[in-house]
């Protein structure tokens, strides 16, 4: 998959890089039947992202991509195709994250999320708007947390600018 960007805020050397614990998520792009995308508000840190997740033991990206979109968003998806990936370096966490990013649409009827008790605490909820809105909502980011402000937003404005030029 196409690196898109490697967001390194706090200049982590290459030498801290290779103590950090690796993760990989998948996330994605999703859109609805009206091209509405599906964005999560985190309330209690006053942020918004796209939905996605860590991808656990034994799954592939696109089979974790689908459990986090039933999870966060509600919904089945079909992927229309990648995006591209991201890689940040995480100073607070000590993490090393790879994200990979897909354009989905909506397979089926809209659902209801099954939020994490961690996701309930921090005050998710979705919300799905056109793409204008989501660059808006992302760009006036005013994030009460490091990891909201440094590394969710620049990420996910960087995967929304990648999908612009393919949702009609």
């Amino acid at each position: 998959m196409n690196l898109l960007k490697t967001i390194n805020p706090e200049n982590v050397s290459e030498q801290e890089a290779q103590q950090y614990t690796k993760r990989e998520a998948g996330r994605a792009v999703v859109i609805d039947q009206d091209n509405n995308i599906a964005l999560l508000y985190v309330s209690k840190e006053n942020y918004y992202k796209l939905p996605g997740g860590g991808i656990e033991e034994g799954e592939d990206k696109l089979l974790a991509l689908s459990r986090e979109c039933i999870e966060e968003i509600g919904c089945d998806i079909e992927v229309l195709g990648e995006l591209g990936s991201i890689i940040e370096y995480r100073k607070i966490f000590s993490l090393n994250q790879t994200s990979y990013c897909f354009l989905a649409k909506v397979k089926g009827s809209k659902g209801i999320p099954d939020f994490t008790e961690s996701e309930k605490k921090r005050g998710f909820e979705i919300f799905w708007v056109p793409y204008e809105e989501a660059v808006k909502l992302l760009s006036d980011n005013k994030a009460t947390s490091t990891e909201g402000s440094l590394y969710i937003t620049p990420r996910d404005l960087t995967f929304l600018e990648k999908a612009k030029s393919l949702i009609k």
